[in-house]
């Protein structure tokens, strides 16, 4: 049963950095800030130092996943979490394969109930199952899309504030000016005489017109927005590693540091071979986004994860981002309500599923 509990919960780990690790530079990719390749490897080390993170300030974490205080202690053993992490590590492989974000969190929490009814029955503590993993798992992604929306406002302010409108342009009566510049707060115009120059907008003048540049301003959002996405992965690794790193821990088969070394391998693994169909949807089916609003959903989700991890409040990371991209479609008018929608089906069927199939495998052991 030990060696069973080690590969189950690696197993878990691989599917965790399928579904996950991308998630942090999801909005770069989606952008065009980044490819896929390069977008996937910021996420990978950004999570890896997280993992390594999580040893020293998310010890609460570990503690809440050795599902200590939900069933009696008697029954509390290496086949029991074993079976949790089976049933986990199925469903997120599964919402993988059809390129579904789907909450680590929530397949882990859906598990510790189905394997507590088939070896606890009436002795499962479900009241502690909700108040301390439910009710922070709905409020997340609510907070998180509206920081995002909160973020994205005040980005347009100050970006309206420290120079032209993004598409702002020059309408050309005749031909084009020799040379424009145009800075941050400055627009200096050259053209040979004759030649009639007037503001507009990219819809106003679209056959002469010559787009406004805010070179300074957008290479700032741009850095903002590596740097943000980096901070996700990081509070991604931060939030999930202790979840998984908990099942070793109280099956006593690792100790937290090589437990975590063991964890953050295997999430990187699982990143780098199978995170194509996940990043898809959260890159390019939900919404169209600017590097502006990307950076403000990002920051909503670091946030919000960073501070979870230090309290040891047990949020999903997924759902997080996903409110943050949902916030995104929300403030540009753009969300796509099909692709929503499905992630949404696939949030609401990940506690059940996860809850069959780790009593089914409980029931078998």
């Amino acid at each position: 049963m030990t060696e069973l509990l080690l590969a189950s919960t690696l197993v878990l780990a691989f599917a965790n950095g399928a579904n996950d690790n991308i998630k942090g530079a999801a909005t770069l990719y989606g952008c065009g800030g980044l490819d896929y390749r390069g977008a996937l490897t910021l996420g990978t080390v950004s999570v890896a130092l997280g993992s390594l993170a999580s040893i020293f300030v998310a010890t609460a974490l570990v503690r809440a996943f050795t599902a200590k205080g939900l069933v009696p202690d008697a029954l509390l053993d290496a086949r029991f979490l074993a079976a949790v992490a089976t049933g986990a590590a199925l469903t997120v492989l599964a919402a993988t394969r059809i390129g579904m974000p789907i909450s680590t969190t929530h397949a882990l929490l859906g598990a510790l109930a189905g394997a507590g009814v088939v070896v606890a029955g009436s002795e499962l503590d479900g009241a502690a199952l909700a108040r301390g993993f439910a009710l922070p798992l709905l409020l997340s992604p609510l907070l998180a899309v509206g920081l995002a929306v909160a973020g994205i406002w005040t980005g347009r302010r100050a970006s309206r504030a420290l120079g032209p409108e993004p598409d702002a342009c020059l309408c050309v009566s005749a031909r084009a000016p020799e040379a424009v510049h145009a800075g941050a707060a400055a627009l200096r115009v050259r053209a040979e005489p004759g030649i009639a120059l007037q503001r507009g907008t990219a819809e106003s003048c679209p056959v002469h017109g010559l787009r406004i540049e805010r070179a300074g301003l957008e290479r700032a959002v741009d850095w903002g927005h590596l740097l943000s996405a980096s901070l996700v992965g990081f509070a991604r690794g931060l939030n999930d590693t202790p979840k998984i790193l908990g099942l070793l821990v109280g099956g006593a088969v690792l100790a937290p540091v090589p437990g975590a070394l063991c964890i953050a391998v295997a999430m990187a693994a699982g990143g780098l071979v199978a995170a194509r169909r996940v990043a898809g949807t959260m890159a390019h089916r939900m919404t169209p986004m600017t590097p502006s609003e990307g950076l403000a959903g990002n920051l909503s989700t670091s946030l919000l994860v960073v501070g979870a991890s230090r309290l040891g409040v047990p949020v999903s990371t997924t759902h997080v981002s996903c409110g943050g991209i949902f916030g995104i479609g929300l403030s540009n008018g753009e969300l796509r309500v099909q692709a929503a929608r499905q992630v949404l089906v696939a949030w609401l069927t990940t506690l059940p599923v996860a809850a069959l199939l780790a009593a089914g495998a409980m029931a078998l052991l």
